[in-house]
């Protein structure tokens, strides 16, 4: 065992002799104004309760439900022979589930993403938005949309809580229809 030089000992015994030292102040400072350090926490700690009119309640679509509809929907397209990859995304358009389908191509799987997240953000199914780019084309410029059929959104109490998206299928139309199938497994 190789032995510790003098000045080495030396050093080290003076930086723990410092810190002791600066911890016994700091111990000694707090108690001397004569407040407690737990309840200096305490004060600065912000009370919000659902009732507080600065805060508001929102539904979310449960991983389990999510799950669920994603499956329908892979299975609808399955019935169908179509190879498709789907996407349920939350009402802040954060991917919940995804499924590729066997065989779905590439592409499908990040345009059943952006569908999806396009369907939640203006609460209505793609199709129905692809109509409005005749009047707004710039909508298209907006960042992480798909303005293309295959997108389905999920609402409760009339308010957007997740979209399901579909891509890969020959059509939007097909797209949509298996998103939609997905949307009504949530409702059994």
């Amino acid at each position: 065992m190789k032995k510790t030089s003098s000045r080495t000992r030396a050093v080290t015994g003076g930086a723990i002799v410092a810190a002791l030292a600066l911890g016994g102040f700091g111990a000694y400072s707090a108690s001397a104004t004569g407040e407690s350090t737990a309840a200096a926490p305490a004060a600065a700690v912000a009370k919000a309760d659902v009732g507080n009119k600065n805060t508001t309640g929102s539904t979310h679509l449960t991983i389990e439900a999510a799950t669920r509809a994603a499956q329908a929907t892979l299975d609808a397209a399955e019935k169908e022979n179509q190879r498709v990859s789907v996407a349920v995304v939350d009402r802040n358009g954060n991917t919940l589930v995804t499924l590729r389908g066997d065989g779905a191509g590439p592409q499908s799987y990040e345009s059943a993403v952006k569908k999806a997240f396009t369907a939640v953000s203006w609460n209505a199914p793609t199709s129905e938005l692809v109509k409005r780019l005749t009047n707004a084309p710039t909508l298209k410029d907006i960042p992480g949309t798909l303005f293309l059929a295959g997108g389905a959104p999920v609402a409760a109490k009339g308010a957007p809580i997740a979209a399901i998206g579909v891509a890969g299928a020959p059509s939007g139309d097909l797209d949509e229809k298996f998103a939609q199938a997905g949307v009504a497994a949530l409702g059994k």
